[in-house]
């Protein structure tokens, strides 16, 4: 069996770890987390960041620093991870759903003004499979109607919109660090805070709603509950694990995106003869080799595809199922019709694609795939 997915391992993971317990410091915001921190300060420009257990908990950070009321309303694409939306009904909005693009599964950046009212308070944008939303299109329709943008990165680590990285456009950025990820502890998370003024409070929130980070780091004689909160802070473990994967970034990225582009050019002839559909890639966004994706003709085809596949021993999967159609959020949808996020949630299948897949794997791949529309 050619699997989805296999974790990759840079084989310094369990030393880092070892010296993380030798350290006697294993709860959270250590040595480790700060390094981790610093690498992506440095690296990224990114202002400020904050390990988390996962994307979904720096998503919900987010939620709670734009300070959501019950009246807010939040604009999300329908085609992404439950937690995109989820983070944001836990804190009482009424999530608007965006179709996505016709050329590729990221927001209709054209569709976001029309979804705007007086309710609204912010637009998740999500940079599907590593691929750059517009982000100047969507920054100038924040700053027209003084919303918050926050980015959805979880695919996103080190992609690029015209030279700028993902996680540096909007107020507020999450990551993803799953085991699924170009960059992985397992599961694991970052929020990124490029507006200054959420620069104290999200560290307080971090911190279960106390100040117990600007203690320790000597800014005042104790600490208390001062906000709310929660537990959000991984483990120093987590972060040790984190920053043997780190140090490999450029290595890892260069082999994910050699994969990445042999699928590409492989599936062409397919594509061009308008049997399925392979990515488009904006003019504007970079390649971060994160997941390599088919569209096919019709849901049929598309199960059949994975069907055929599996029984040549390659395992390729569908992705999300649109929110607006799910059974939690259907009654609540506002009934409008968001053609292309269903299309993608019928039709979009993905490959297996991560460091240790061996070219000769993806030709028996590719080749299934040819003899599956040649018959």
């Amino acid at each position: 069996m050619i699997g989805f997915n296999s974790p990759y391992f840079t084989g310094k993971e369990t030393a880092y770890i070892k010296d993380a317990v030798n350290r006697a410091h294993i709860s959270g915001n250590g040595y480790y987390t700060n390094k981790c921190h610093q690498f992506f300060q440095k690296k990224y420009g990114f202002q400020k960041c904050l390990l988390t257990t996962s994307c979904s908990d720096a998503l919900e950070m987010a939620a709670i620093l734009i300070d959501l009321q019950p009246e807010n309303e939040v604009i999300v694409p329908s085609y992404t991870f439950v937690s995109s939306a989820n983070a944001f009904i836990m804190n009482g909005a009424k999530i608007v759903f965006a179709d996505s693009r016709e050329d590729h599964p990221g927001i209709n950046e054209d569709g976001i003004e029309e979804l705007i009212t007086n309710k609204t308070k912010a637009i998740v944008i999500v940079h599907y499979a590593g691929f750059a939303c517009d982000m100047e299109k969507i920054m100038s329709i924040a700053d027209k109607y003084n919303l918050f943008v926050i980015e959805d990165a979880a695919h996103a680590v080190d992609s690029f919109y015209d030279k700028k990285p993902l996680g540096a456009w909007g107020h507020l950025a999450t990551f993803s660090f799953h085991e699924t990820k170009n960059i992985m502890c397992g599961e694991g998370g970052m929020l990124v805070i490029n507006d200054a003024q959420f620069l104290k409070r999200s560290e307080i929130i971090w911190e279960k709603g106390t100040n117990r980070a600007a203690f320790f780091r000597g800014e005042i004689d104790k600490y208390g509950w001062v906000d709310i909160g929660s537990s959000f802070l991984p483990s120093e473990i987590v972060a040790a694990f984190l920053y043997a994967q780190l140090e490999k970034i450029d290595e890892i990225q260069a082999k994910r995106i050699e994969l990445w582009n042999f699928y590409f050019e492989s599936l062409k002839p397919i594509a061009e003869r308008g049997l399925l559909r392979i990515p488009a890639v904006p003019s504007y966004s970079t390649i971060n080799g994160h997941l390599f994706y088919l569209v096919t003709n019709s849901g049929h085809q598309r199960d059949e595809l994975i069907g055929h596949l599996k029984k040549k021993g390659i395992q390729a999967v569908f992705h999300y199922m649109s929110l607006h159609r799910s059974k939690f959020y259907t009654e609540k949808h506002d009934g409008r019709e968001l053609p292309n996020s269903d299309r993608y949630s019928d039709c979009l299948l993905r490959l297996p694609l991560y460091y240790d897949l061996e070219q000769s794997d993806q030709e028996t791949i590719i080749d299934e795939i040819k003899a599956y529309f040649n018959n």
